[in-house]
C-alpha cells in the first residue's frame, strides 16, 4: 500500500485547519511515521530467530528458550553458579606430594639448540664425561619413529633435531641414558615470515594455547589454585564462565577449535570405517596461521592414547612444524619413570619445549598449543603437583616480556568424565563446563579496546569451542567488533554475543546442555510411568543396536540398575506462553501463546551386565508419535572400560565404550 504524503494530507484538510493545528499534526506524523517501521521490523525479528531454530535438528526443545522476559539478568542462557569448594565435592580431593623424580639432575640439557654438560655431572662423575647422541625423527606414519645412529658430542655441539637420546660414561663407568627434547635450528622457517605477508585486517599476535585434559573450571581453580590466581589477578586474564563443550570426549573438543567442524562433518577417519583417511585433509587453523608465515607448534603427551591416533588414523604428514608426538612416542615407551625422564616431570618437559620455541623464535609470529593429560586424564587430586611449574612458566612469560606480543589462552577440554565426580550432579555440569581463558597483552587491548571490551562481557555469557575456532579466524581477518549474528554456529569473542543466545542457536544438543531445567524423576515414579519404563528399554536397546554387527564377538547387553533419571520439565509456563512484550519498553509481557511440548526428554543415568558398564544417555520422546528415540552421540560412558573389549579395540575403537567381549565369559 502507498502512504499519502504528507503535502497531500494537509491540502485535503486545509479547509478546516487552521496553520497551528496543521504544524501539530505534522509534527505528529514525523514522528509517528518512522517509528512505526521500526517497530514493525523489531517484532519481525523473533519470527526470523523462530525460523532458524525451528530449522536446526533436534533442537525443538529449545524453541522458546530465548524470549523469555524473565530470565535472570536477561540471559536467555542462564547457567548454573557452582561452589569449586562445596564440602560434597572436596570429598574427592586430597593434597598431594610433589612428584619425585631422580634425585640427580640430568647429566645432559638443552640449551638455545645445544647440547649442554651440566657442572654438576662434570665435578661428579669427571671432567672427561664421554657422551654420544641419537635423533630421534618421526617415522613414516604417527605410530613409529626413527632412530639416528649414535654419533659423539661434546658440550656446545647442536642440536640437529627436536629430540635425540643421550648416553654418557664417566667415572668407573657410571652410566647416564635419557630422551631430550628442544626446538632445532631450522634456518627456511626463520625465513619464513615476511612483514608483508600479514594484511592490514590481520592482527599479528602470537597465539600460546596451553591445556590440560580433563579439567572443569572449577577443577582448576581447587587444583591450580596459585596460577589461577596469578593468571587472574596479576595477568588480567579473563575466564570464560559460560564455556560449554559439545560433545562427548578430546576429539570433540578440540576438532571444532581446530577446524570449526564436529567430527561427524569431517572426512571418516576413524579405524575401521569404511573409506577411512588420515586426518591431514582437515581445514587444521595452524595452517591458516602457518600462511601468513606463523611457525607453528602442536605437542600433547599420552601417545598412546593421541587425540587424532586413539580412535583415528593420525596425520600421513608431520601436522605442524615443530610436533613432540616422535618425544612421548619414543620416551613412553622406554625413558619415562614414574611420570619422569630423568630428573625432569612429565609436564615440566612439556612446559620447557614451550619456553624453547619462543627463545627460538623470538621475534617471528608463532602459533603454539601444548596439552598435557597424563595427570587429570582419570584422575581428580594429582594436578596440583603442575600448580607451581604453571605459575613458574606464567612468571617466565612475562618477566621475558613474550606477554607482550602473545595472546595466552589457558584451557581444557571437558571436565572429569571417568572419576567419582561425575556420578554427582555437579560433576555432571562440571563435566560439560570446562576451563577457558584468555589473556591479552596491552598492545591488543590499546589497538582493540571493543574487541577486548567484547571479550570481557562474552565471558559471563554462553560460549562454545566453535567460538574459538571463529576468534582464531578473527585474529587472522579481523572483520569488526559489532553484535554477533546468533544465528550462526560459532560467533567471533571479538564480537559481542547477545545474551538471548541458547543451547540451540549455538547447536549444543540437550544431552550437554548446562542451561536447561531438569528435574529429577522419583524412585516411585520409574516404577509405574510407562513412558519412563519405556525410555529406559530405548537406551538398552540402541546400545545393542551399535554392537549388533559385532554379535558374533560382543556380548548382548542387559539391564543392570538405573542410578538415575532426570527428566527436562520443559520452558516454564510463563515462558511458553510469552508471546511478545505488550508494551514498547519491553517491560510488561503478552502471555497469551498457546504452545505445547513437542518432545520430552530423559536422561537417565544406568548401568549393563555383564561387564558393569555405566552408561548416561540422553532419550527424545516425540509426544506426538510415540517414539523413544536414542542418539549415538548423546550416550556416554562413564566408568573406564578396561580390556573388556579387547576382541574389537584393535579395528573397531569406536565400540570400546559398548563391547564386552563374549571369551571374557569362558576364562
Amino acid at each position: 500500500m502507498v502512504r499519502p504524503s504528507l503535502s497531500t494530507v494537509a491540502r485535503a484538510c486545509r479547509p478546516f485547519l487552521n496553520r497551528t493545528v496543521l504544524k501539530f499534526f505534522t509534527v505528529i506524523a514525523m514522528i509517528c511515521i518512522p517509528l512505526s517501521i521500526y517497530l514493525l521490523h523489531v517484532r519481525i525479528e523473533p519470527i526470523q530467530a523462530k525460523r532458524y531454530v525451528k530449522s536446526l535438528p533436534n533442537y525443538a526443545w529449545l524453541i522458546r528458550s530465548g524470549q523469555s522476559s524473565n530470565q535472570t539478568d536477561d540471559k536467555a542462557c542462564v547457567y548454573p553458579v557452582l561452589d569449586p569448594y562445596s564440602p560434597e565435592m572436596m570429598a574427592f580431593f586430597e593434597k598431594q606430594s610433589p612428584i619425585q623424580c631422580e634425585i640427580d639432575e640430568n647429566w645432559v640439557y638443552i640449551e638455545n639448540a645445544t647440547f649442554r654438560i651440566s657442572e654438576s655431572a662434570l665435578k661428579k662423575y669427571g671432567p672427561d664425561i664421554e657422551c654420544s647422541y641419537r635423533t630421534i625423527t618421526r617415522g613414516k606414519t604417527d605410530f613409529e619413529v626413527e632412530r639416528g645412529p649414535s654419533v659423539p658430542f661434546k658440550d656446545g655441539d647442536p642440536l640437529k633435531t627436536d629430540f635425540a637420546i643421550v648416553q654418557c660414561y664417566g667415572l668407573l663407568w657410571k652410566k647416564f641414558e635419557t630422551i631430550l627434547s628442544g626446538i632445532s635450528y631450522q634456518p627456511d622457517l626463520h625465513a619464513r615470515y615476511k612483514p608483508s605477508m600479514l594484511s592490514n585486517s590481520s592482527m599479528g599476535f602470537n597465539v600460546l594455547m596451553f591445556g590440560f585434559d580433563s579439567v572443569s573450571r572449577m577443577t582448576w581453580i581447587r587444583n591450580l589454585k596459585k596460577s589461577y590466581d596469578y593468571f587472574t589477578k596479576e595477568l588480567g586474564g579473563i575466564v570464560l564462565e559460560g564455556y560449554n563443550i559439545v560433545g562427548d570426549g578430546t576429539p570433540q573438543a578440540l576438532l571444532p577449535i581446530l577446524t570449526g567442524f564436529t567430527e561427524a562433518e569431517l572426512p571418516e577417519a576413524r579405524r575401521g570405517k569404511p573409506n577411512a583417511k588420515q586426518v591431514d585433509g582437515f581445514p587444521w587453523i595452524w595452517n591458516e596461521f602457518k600462511k601468513l608465515g606463523y611457525v607453528t607448534q602442536w605437542g600433547e603427551d599420552l601417545s598412546g592414547v593421541g587425540t587424532f591416533q586413539y580412535r583415528m588414523l593420525g596425520f600421513n604428514e608431520t601436522p605442524t612444524d615443530h610436533n613432540l608426538r616422535p618425544f612421548f612416542l619414543e620416551g613412553e615407551n622406554n625413558y619415562e619413570k614414574s611420570n619422569c625422564f630423568g630428573a625432569i616431570p612429565s609436564h615440566v618437559q612439556i612446559i620447557n619445549w614451550g619456553k624453547d620455541m619462543f627463545l627460538m623464535y623470538k621475534d617471528k609470529p608463532k602459533f603454539s598449543f601444548l596439552f598435557h593429560s597424563k595427570y587429570s586424564h582419570g584422575y581428580t587430586s594429582k594436578l596440583q603437583v603442575a600448580d607451581d611449574d604453571l605459575l613458574g612458566f606464567l612468571q617466565w612469560l612475562e618477566k621475558g616480556r613474550f606477554l607482550d606480543d602473545t595472546i595466552l589462552i589457558l584451557m581444557a577440554d571437558h571436565g572429569a568424565r571417568f572419576t567419582s565426580v561425575r556420578d554427582t550432579v555437579q560433576g555432571k555440569l562440571e563435566e560439560r563446563m570446562p576451563f577457558f581463558s584468555f589473556r591479552f597483552p596491552k598492545k591488543f587491548i590499546e589497538k582493540y579496546p571493543k574487541a577486548y571490551a567484547n571479550v570481557k562481557k562474552n565471558s559471563k555469557v554462553l560460549t562454545t569451542p566453535f567460538d574459538i575456532h571463529e576468534t582464531f579466524i578473527d585474529m587472522i581477518n579481523h572483520t569488526g567488533t559489532g553484535v554477533a549474528d546468533i544465528r550462526r554456529r560459532g560467533v567471533s569473542l571479538f564480537k559481542e554475543i547477545p545474551k538471548s543466545r541458547t543451547c540451540a542457536h549455538a547447536q549444543i544438543e540437550a544431552h550437554w546442555c548446562t542451561c536447561l531445567n531438569w528435574e529429577k524423576v522419583d524412585e516411585n515414579v520409574k516404577k509405574v510411568d510407562e513412558n519412563v519404563k519405556k525410555a529406559i528399554g530405548s537406551v538398552i536397546r540402541k546400545l545393542n543396536s551399535i554392537i549388533e554387527p559385532q554379535s558374533h564377538l560382543c556380548h548382548e547387553l542387559e539391564l543392570g540398575n538405573v542410578s538415575q533419571i532426570v527428566r527436562y520439565s520443559g520452558p516454564s509456563e510463563t515462558l511458553l506462553k510469552f508471546k511478545q512484550s505488550a508494551d514498547n519498553d519491553g517491560r510488561l509481557p503478552d502471555l497469551s501463546d498457546n504452545i505445547a511440548m513437542s518432545e520430552i526428554l530423559y536422561q537417565i543415568n544406568l548401568s549393563t551386565k555383564p561387564g558393569n558398564g555405566h552408561f548416561e544417555a540422553t532419550v527424545h520422546h516425540a509426544v506426538q508419535s510415540g517414539n523413544f528415540i536414542v542418539y549415538d552421540k548423546e550416550i556416554s560412558r562413564l566408568n573406564k572400560y578396561g580390556n573388556q573389549p579387547y576382541c574389537v579395540a584393535g579395528k573397531l575403537p569406536h565400540l570400546r565404550a559398548y563391547c564386552y567381549c563374549k571369551e571374557q565369559l569362558s576364562t
